[in-house]
């Protein structure tokens, strides 16, 4: 996974704070200035959003104006959550 985040160029992770992600640990890739991928670190699994905030500076502070499920249980060896990214980012 660590491939995956450098390649596309996602934040580190940190905590959430908008309760959007349940406290959680989440990362982001900014796909234009309002639209975000997030991943979202549940125990040893990631999940993966699109979603629309105001700002990158709004993320995992404040609700995403609009949030959207892609893929749960990301696995890198699973074609299809694979397209899912690639999607968003190339």
């Amino acid at each position: 996974m660590e491939n995956i985040f450098k390649y596309y160029q996602f934040s580190d992770f940190f905590t959430d704070e908008s309760s959007t992600f349940s406290g959680n640990q989440i990362a982001y890739s900014e796909i234009n200035t309002t639209h975000y991928l997030i991943f979202e670190k549940i125990g040893e699994d990631y999940t993966l959003f699109v979603s629309k905030y105001g700002s990158r500076q709004e993320i995992g502070k404040i609700q995403p104006e609009i949030l959207e499920l892609l893929v749960e249980k990301y696995d890198k060896s699973i074609p299809e959550h694979r397209v899912a990214l690639r999607r968003y980012l190339e």
